[in-house]
């Protein structure tokens, strides 16, 4: 499973959708995950108070993460996570260590418990 994480650190879920100026990807497959990209985005928010749909910084990330199942972020807001649903990819709210993130989104997706590759039909 194709993973995007948005980290400013590069170890741990500790950033905002809107703030992400880059996703890690992640390929987590047998409980074990392997970066395998970076992509480079314009920052979503726009620090408007009015919170306006910024249609083009949107698209661009959601073409970005073309092929993830699902996005890992500190924080995002109602309608880029509804909108993100609509692309078909997840959007999940944490923080803490990459790998924990990752295992925790992929077991919650897969439906498989936690019980290891025999058990995920997504891997």
């Amino acid at each position: 499973m194709r993973i995007a994480v948005a980290s400013k650190s590069g170890t741990a879920v500790d950033q905002h959708f809107g703030h992400a100026e880059r996703f890690l990807i992640y390929e987590y497959a047998q409980g074990r995950a392997e970066r395998v990209d970076e992509v480079q985005v314009e920052k979503y928010c726009s620090f408007d108070p009015e919170h306006p749909f910024r249609h083009r910084q949107f698209d661009a990330i959601v073409a970005a993460l073309e092929g993830c199942r699902a996005v890992v972020t500190a924080m995002i807001g109602p309608l880029p996570k509804q909108e993100l649903q609509k692309a078909g990819i997840e959007a999940v709210s944490t923080e803490g260590p990459i790998e924990e993130a990752l295992r925790f989104v992929h077991s919650a997706l897969c439906g498989c418990g936690g019980q290891g590759p025999k058990k995920c039909s997504s891997d």
